[in-house]
């Protein structure tokens, strides 16, 4: 077919298949021509299989155990359920090339969409080789659509995170606390740098700047929490309140200063960021920046259900600042 028409075996099968990019109108005129000397007829089999299954989205999430997936993951399900799709979860974990695997593992399935939900990184040369594989698997068909990640090209679903931990730090300033603790998360994730310098700015700008010794990196969850209070307590005994990046990490600052003794929120007040259903079950309930984790994983999937757009679309969801009883004036 390809020899007959003069073109490559390639662009014979985007024409008659429909697929891929777009062919100069003479070249797909010399392919229909060639086919139609050859009385070729479609192989309906061959074409399904390189069809996209447009019914089946695939989502990737760093920590599927972690209850700020679980919400977000949640909501997917809910609206595919309603909508007929089937929905493929992959746990991609803390290992970049995990995440790599993943996107060529959904490609080679012909998953018609995927959503990833999580922080981005910072990480150049990994945020290429992903850029790649995303454009190869768009340029097949696929839809992508990002929740919680900015340093990728495509349609966005994100909550204010700066702006929310300026809310925190101002709230804590407002009750006298000067000399505050941040219990970080690791610099390789872009959800890091956003909370974290949403926070310092407004600490800096009141003339009360966050010395780095008093910034403190932990893992995403409880234990990460526990261990970075414990350092930050070693370096400075004298703050008066911590800001944990997300709430798994706070809950395990409470643990630890419970078990020293130190009283919550009477010496050290301690506020957390997502508002996931830990931070309300937690004794004293958890002061917390609000996250609408059930509406970024509507919203990502409404944006893969509606026609694709020529131009990336990008959603800023609101957070809300909840004050609880982890909170107290300096």
């Amino acid at each position: 077919m390809g020899e007959l028409a003069g073109v490559s075996p390639a662009t014979a099968s985007r024409v008659l298949n429909g697929t891929g990019t777009r062919v100069a109108e003479a070249l797909r005129a010399r392919v229909l021509k060639a086919a139609k000397e050859l009385d070729y007829v479609p192989n309906a089999h061959a074409q399904a299989l390189m069809r996209q299954d447009t019914q089946t989205v695939g989502v990737l999430a760093f920590d599927v155990n972690n209850p700020y997936f679980t919400e977000i993951t949640s909501a997917i399900f809910g609206v595919a359920s309603a909508t007929g799709r089937l929905v493929t979860i992959g746990n991609i974990g803390t290992e970049p090339q995990s995440e790599l695997t993943y996107i060529a593992l959904l490609r080679s399935q012909r998953v018609g969409s995927l959503i990833l939900a999580g922080s981005g990184r910072t990480d150049p040369q990994h945020n290429a080789r992903v850029r790649a594989q995303l454009d190869a698997y768009r340029a097949g068909g696929g839809r992508v659509a990002f929740i919680g990640r900015h340093e990728l090209e495509g349609d966005i679903v994100t909550p204010d995170n700066r702006g929310g931990a300026g809310e925190a730090a101002r709230a804590l300033l407002e009750l006298g606390h000067t000399r505050v603790g941040i219990i970080a998360g690791s610099q390789l994730m872009t959800v890091t740098l956003d909370r974290l310098e949403g926070f310092r700015d407004v600490y800096a700008d009141a003339g009360h700047p966050v010395p780095d010794e008093l910034v403190v990196p932990g893992h995403f969850i409880p234990s990460g929490g526990e261990e970075a209070m414990a350092a930050l307590l070693e370096r400075e005994s004298g703050i008066t309140a911590v800001f944990c990046l997300n709430d798994a990490m706070a809950v395990g600052a409470m643990r630890l200063l419970r078990a020293r003794g130190i009283d919550v929120p009477g010496r050290i007040s301690v506020m957390g960021f997502d508002d996931v259903a830990m931070a309300r079950e937690v004794s004293p309930a958890l002061s917390t920046v609000r996250v609408p984790l059930a509406k970024m994983g509507e919203t990502a999937m409404r944006l893969l259900l509606e026609p694709p757009s020529d131009t990336a679309r990008t959603v800023w969801l609101p957070t809300n600042l909840c004050l609880r009883a982890t909170t107290a004036p300096a």
